[in-house]
């Protein structure tokens, strides 16, 4: 049996209170489906091989590591632009480091692998990068719902309201081991070389203090309505609410023109100020391992949009099955969306 992703995110505010409904995510793996979007073209030429998998119930770093051994090069030598679910069926560019124009048979690999297939190959200059991505289009089977009624009727509330954008339980690890790590490293002054824990961890830690902060917002009533001291982003612009600008401000948040900003804390003071500095510092202050990882990394302060609104959301009801369909930019999580629609309930794995 598989946790669910209640589990580290029980404690944290629903915007339209706890789900009714129970479902399954992922009981098949084709139940949910990822698309990577990277926003650019190739260059046709150049040192890397680019390389668009579709992969069935692997993880992302399996997948990188057989695909150097086909290439004949190390693991360091194949990239990626994210890390896709294990428990899916998705479809993503690596690009393997090959400067002399080889041309790899993968027969062998594929016949090997058939839960890895090649879609498409191309070269390029540079090698991708974490976070080259501009977003991922799913297709998400909820299946065996309870309530399909409630559930149709918050999908509806969600076109016009968006979700909590809050970060998904695997940024925190399995059972949240990576933020029990976190904390540990903060408390004990951890030093590592090991580049990929630091990020994991990091990254636990700061995304954990924005939940808290979102979900603080959402039991206040503070979700839509940005309060002195704020900062909103409006046309690529970060704007400081002032009791002068405050009305205004409000209208565009409730016209989808401008999105209410939280935390992504740093090493340096907060940015916001009055009633919104009110508001998050307690939550940077609850965590003193966290805030000492943070600063000992030297972390600077960021800002995240605390609504999500998905893109071209549309749905489909079949029997007991709601079928999803929308995009998100990078950094967006699906399970965000889920999360208010369902209480999810536990799915055992046959095909492990």
């Amino acid at each position: 049996m598989e946790n669910t992703m209640s589990d580290i995110l029980s404690s944290l505010a629903y915007l339209n209170g706890k789900p009714v409904a129970k479902g399954k995510l992922k009981a098949q793996p084709e139940h949910f489906q990822v698309n990577e979007n990277l926003g650019f073209e190739f260059t046709g030429s150049g040192e890397h091989l680019m390389v668009r998998i579709r992969k069935t119930g692997e993880n992302t770093s399996f997948v990188a590591n057989e695909l150097a051994k086909a290439c004949g090069v190390k693991s360091k030598d194949v990239s990626w632009a994210g890390l896709k679910d294990r428990h899916a069926v998705t479809e993503q560019w690596l690009s393997v480091h090959l400067p002399k124009g080889e041309a790899p048979d993968f027969s062998a690999f594929l016949t090997q692998y058939p839960s890895i297939e090649i879609l498409a190959t191309d070269r390029h200059n540079k090698k991708l990068r974490p976070g080259d991505l501009v977003g991922n289009d799913f297709s998400v089977t909820i299946s065996e719902v309870t309530n399909v009624e409630d559930v149709v009727a918050r999908l509806e509330s969600i076109v016009e309201t968006g979700v909590p954008n809050y970060f998904g339980s695997q940024r925190f690890g399995n059972q949240g081991n990576n933020l029990v790590e976190a904390r540990r490293w903060g408390r004990d002054n951890v030093r590592t070389r090991n580049q990929n824990k630091r990020s994991l961890y990091l990254s636990a830690a700061r995304s954990w203090i924005f939940n808290t902060i979102l979900s603080d917002r959402i039991e206040k009533g503070l979700f839509a309505q940005p309060v002195v001291g704020d900062l909103v982003q409006q046309d690529g612009e970060r704007v400081a609410i002032s009791n002068d600008n405050l009305t205004n401000v409000s209208e565009l948040v409730a016209l989808g023109q401008a999105q209410i900003t939280a935390a992504m804390a740093g090493d340096n003071a907060l940015p916001t100020q009055e009633q919104a500095l009110d508001l998050e510092q307690p939550h940077l202050d609850a965590e003193p391992d966290l805030m000492a990882l943070i600063r000992g990394n030297r972390m600077r302060h960021e800002r995240r949009d605390i609504c999500l609104m998905p893109r071209d959301l549309a749905w489909e009801v079949k029997g007991d099955d709601v079928i999803l369909k929308f995009s998100l930019d990078a950094g967006c999580f699906a399970t965000a969306i889920v999360r208010e629609l369902i209480e999810e309930v536990e799915v055992e794995r046959h095909y492990e």
